[in-house]
């Protein structure tokens, strides 16, 4: 009776395994492992068997409110998966934080952002843990196409919501207006006084166009972009591969490139100060770009070189005394007729670099050739410059011009020319970021005609909204050279394969760049990387936040040497037609243009950097 009663189980045990070709994975183990005689043979077991295990599949997401680079609130979104029956954690990834206020904003607007920034953090960690970790619950990390359109059909629900929620609003206040009859007849009259410069602050607007409102960030998007980038890197983590191969994976459809261009780092080395005592508004940043014969490693170790002759040279006076810097710099002075670079206080901005304080326009440049012709180098041959103008902080709209020093202002065609004259004089700057708003678009079409066949014209501002540029097929950039992206708020993974898919097509350099808050999550490199980025833009070598990045470059060039997949990049210009086209949308670019399309001179390499001329040739109108 006994044997009965086990013979049913066992019966049913043997047709279980024989279902599941147990005893025959077994033999065929046993078979190819017995001549390997391996020390671990367990382990090569469980490897041999695992092979044969289920795909794992998404089990939970878990967020949480972090701090990032600046002390700011972000967030941190865990990918959980089941893995051969057991739950575990697979990896996690930190927003970076972005601020769309300036630096010089009143203490109350600061506050205000703060407030409203910690608001949608909290409530991105809700959405994580509940509706989006019950969402994509059972799917696979690696289907980052199906994930990113759920996330991005769940976002456009809670757009909706929030337009709903507001129109009740509105016609709630309606409602209460018409109701309500206690006008103030005193009010009036005061109105209409204020009423005056109202009128001339119209008048002198005419002359620029007004601008654009500022994109409304939805409460809580954080977490479609937290979401979308932590399922990619569990993808590449289920799939035993690096982020950047299965971000490029997902860009080429799943087909492996056989070689791969690193972006060149825009190296922030300095940061001017746009309030008193300094004069200079105009510059931003400077930073260093290293040549493309050299390696990234080779390039850094020279932006360090060049990093640290600017602090002696930034020493306060009396601490480091040094006669040659005094009597370079004088020198340098004499010959441009100019006032020497002034003194700085040793700082480490946000960015990761110095800061200082200058007066004109030239004295960073000039500060800059001082210390590289202190060591030795020469801009233009052994380092090149990139400028970020940060244009759209320094309008007037009350005098319609930009300030581009304390009480000094411009209109925006006195500023094309003058960056026409800035570029003769210095040929080595070879990039400029937002050199004018996106709303000046007739002088961004002049300065392209103008400069665009050795200098690099980026528009970053206007490209900070990825999601809109993409959803919104009506917004346009202006004529640029390329743009800067930013991986923030909603944007999904896809939407910068989309996006940088059409840059490419219509020859616009891609530049991914970090925000200001900036986190320790060094998942941008990779990102830059597989979306084959001209350039990448992470502030200076100082700061932990920023340095990790660094090291992240430096370690995938390493590996791509190593697998011989390391392509050598290149600096190529494109000059703009003479005439001025018609603004082309979005919508216009689909699909990219076929090279047998394009004129006979565009299929030839367009001018590059180490031949710049001194002037636009006369002949330059490649379209």
């Amino acid at each position: 009776q006994q044997r009965r009663r086990h013979q049913g189980p066992r019966q049913e045990a043997a047709e279980y395994y024989r279902d599941h070709r147990v005893p025959q994975r077994m033999e065929e183990a046993l078979n190819a492992l017995f001549p390997q005689r391996p020390a671990d043979l367990y382990g090569e077991l469980a490897n041999y068997f695992s092979k044969f295990s289920k795909a794992p599949v998404i089990c939970k997401l878990v967020g949480r409110k972090v701090l990032d680079g600046v002390g700011q609130p972000t967030l941190e979104v865990e990918i959980y998966c089941t893995v051969k029956n057991y739950e575990k954690r697979i990896c996690s990834t930190v927003m970076s934080s972005h601020s769309q206020i300036p630096e010089n904003a009143l203490p109350e607007t600061t506050e205000a952002d703060e407030k409203e920034r910690s608001d949608s953090v909290n409530t991105a960690v809700e959405w994580v843990n509940e509706s989006l970790s019950t969402m994509l619950r059972d799917l696979k990390p690696t289907d980052q196409c199906t994930v990113d359109k759920m996330l991005g059909e769940y976002f456009t629900k809670k757009v909706e919501e929030k337009k709903e929620i507001q129109k009740q609003e509105e016609e709630a206040e309606a409602t209460l207006a018409l109701t309500s009859c206690t006008p103030s007849a005193t009010a009036l009259p005061g109105k209409k006084k204020a009423a005056n410069p109202g009128k001339k602050v119209a008048v002198a607007e005419r002359t620029i166009p007004p601008a654009e409102p500022v994109e409304s960030v939805l409460c809580g998007s954080l977490a479609i972009g937290g979401t979308s980038l932590a399922i990619a890197k569990a993808g590449a983590t289920i799939s035993r591969i690096p982020l950047y191969l299965h971000v490029a994976l997902l860009k080429c459809n799943q087909d492996s490139p056989k070689e791969i261009t690193l972006p060149l780092p825009m190296v922030t080395l300095l940061n001017c100060e746009k309030i008193s005592p300094s004069k200079l508004k105009l510059v931003k940043e400077v930073m260093l770009i290293p040549p493309v014969q050299l390696s990234l490693k080779q390039g850094i170790e020279r932006v360090l070189d060049i990093q640290k002759e600017m602090m002696r040279l930034l020493e306060p006076p009396g601490k480091a005394p040094s006669p040659q810097v005094a009597d370079s710099k004088k020198g340098r002075a004499h010959n441009t007729g100019k006032k020497a670079p002034p003194q700085a206080l040793k700082r480490i901005s946000h960015l990761g670099c110095l800061i200082t304080g200058c007066d004109n326009l030239e004295q960073p440049l000039l500060l800059m050739q001082t210390a590289c012709n202190n060591i030795g180098l020469e801009l233009g041959t052994d380092m090149h410059l990139a400028i970020n103008c940060a244009a759209h902080e320094l309008m007037d709209y009350v005098k319609g011009k930009y300030e581009i020093l304390t009480g000094t202002f411009k209109r925006p065609d006195e500023m094309v020319d003058m960056y026409v004259e800035l570029i003769n004089k210095f040929p080595f700057i070879i990039a400029l970021i937002d050199p004018l708003r996106k709303e000046d678009r007739q002088q961004w079409n002049h300065i392209c005609c103008a400069l665009g066949s050795k200098c690099y014209l980026i528009a970053e501002d206007a490209a900070t909204y990825i999601s809109k540029l993409k959803i919104d097929q009506n917004i346009n950039i202006p004529t640029c050279s390329g743009v800067v992206l930013k991986y923030i708020n909603q944007t999904r993974v896809s939407d910068l394969i989309e996006l940088t898919g059409l840059l490419d097509g219509q020859r616009h350099i891609t530049i991914l760049g970090s925000p200001d808050g900036e986190s320790s999550d060094d998942s941008l490199v990779d990102l830059a990387v597989g979306l084959g980025a001209r350039f990448i833009k992470l502030g200076g070598l100082s700061r932990g936040e920023r340095v990790t990045k660094y090291n992240r470059l430096l370690a995938i060039e390493e590996e791509l040497a190593k697998n011989r997949m390391l392509r050598e990049a290149n600096l190529e210009f494109i000059a703009f037609a003479e005439e001025s086209q018609p603004e082309k949308q979005l919508s216009d670019v689909l699909p990219p243009p076929k090279q047998d399309l394009l004129p006979p001179q565009l299929s030839q390499p367009a001018l590059q950097v180490h031949s710049l001329p001194a002037q636009l040739p006369e002949n330059s109108t490649l379209t």
